[in-house]
């Protein structure tokens, strides 16, 4: 099977942005917190339909394959792992297959897998580090494209992928954060004072700690790092969220995206500006997949009711190209993806304004 499962590793649920990397670099000289922002926020964008380029490739794998996962770490850069067929992991007769494109999707470039026979495949991406996971626990790691790997053993992820999620995580063993030195995590000698943390990320200079409380947000902040923190209320009258997460938008924004239960209802929002601001939708539909904020103090929406952003106050329907099944996330580089169960969508541009890419990789005959 090809996915993205959870990892046997220290829990860490960060900025999306940057598909597991740490963002913004907290030795910049903070902004002011003192007050709210007084950045503007991008206009409400008009609902016309997008114009998709699609970049169609085939590769010669056989056509006994099933679709590949695939999964960018930038516009230009991504990977594909073709890891089933016919429904069934590979074996001798059909062993996985390792691929990357370092031009967007518009050509595709065959990669030695280190193991391509086991009955459980998975690839994932931080940075410049390409993971890949065969069988059971026997973990790869290259930091040069998939032109060489490391191999490790174990139920743990190696350290260096533990690393490239983020300096700052949160240890599952004992729910303290945690500060990564190269290889190494050391717990913060101050941690936020919230009981419940389930979540911790950068955004700009700012480190933002959150979790819930008798179903209540809370979140602390931190402007040197960890060292010292401050409780910040977290208004609104949501009381019965299940999970806090902290994202962070292309432009250094931080936001708070609390998820019930059901985890298919429209979330709770908050964005950070000076104090923690709830964030209106007036309009918005019931059931989403997920969000994402894309600057401009703008926040992506999709699922079954399409795609649209959350602009001052109000839900705005848009033409973008994202089906309902698709997965939103922000790249490093502030690409918008959108990830589905047989493409990729890339949408490069500023808020709004973005020029979509629908990524198709499929197999061939030899």
């Amino acid at each position: 099977m090809v996915g993205r499962v959870p990892l046997r590793v220290v829990a860490l649920l960060v900025v999306p942005l940057l598909a597991g990397c740490s963002v913004g670099d907290v030795r910049r000289r903070p902004p002011d917190r003192s007050a709210p922002s007084s950045a503007p926020s991008a206009p409400a964008p008009s609902p016309t339909a997008a114009a998709v380029e699609v970049r169609e490739v085939r590769v010669a794998v056989g056509r006994r394959y099933d679709p590949p996962f695939v999964d960018f770490v930038t516009a230009d850069r991504g990977y594909a792992l073709f890891a089933a067929c016919d429904h069934r992991p590979p074996g001798r007769d059909c062993p996985a297959q390792l691929y990357s494109t370092v031009d967007g999707g518009r050509s595709w470039r065959h990669l030695r897998h280190p193991h391509p026979v086991a009955d459980n495949h998975q690839l994932y991406t931080a940075g410049n580090l390409l993971l890949v996971l065969a069988g059971d626990g026997d973990w790869y790691t290259s930091t040069n494209g998939g032109g060489t790997f490391a191999h490790t053993r174990g139920e743990q992820a190696p350290a260096s992928w533990r690393a490239a999620q983020g300096r700052f995580q949160i240890d599952e063993s004992d729910g303290r954060v945690v500060r990564w030195a190269g290889q190494r995590a050391e717990p913060l000698p101050a941690q936020p004072p919230l009981p419940g943390l389930n979540t911790v990320g950068e955004a700009g200079g700012l480190l933002v700690a959150a979790g819930v409380q008798d179903g209540r947000p809370r979140a602390a902040i931190s402007l040197d790092g960890g060292r010292t923190w401050s409780d910040t209320p977290v208004p609104g009258s949501a009381t019965d969220l299940h999970v806090l997460f902290v994202r962070s938008s292309p432009d250094g924004e931080a936001w708070l995206v609390g998820d019930r239960p059901d985890r298919g209802g429209f979330p709770s929002v908050w964005r950070f500006q000076g104090e923690w601001v709830p964030v209106r939708a007036d309009g918005h539909p019931e059931e989403i997949t997920s969000v994402a904020p894309i600057g401009g103090g703008l926040l992506a929406v999709n699922g079954p009711a399409g795609c649209g952003v959350v602009a001052e106050g109000r839900y705005h329907a848009l033409g973008w190209p994202p089906g309902r099944d698709h997965y939103l996330m922000v790249l490093p580089d502030g690409t918008l993806a959108a990830r589905g169960p047989a493409d990729v969508l890339l949408a490069t541009g500023r808020y709004a304004d973005r020029r979509w890419v629908r990524v198709l990789l499929e197999a061939a005959d030899k």
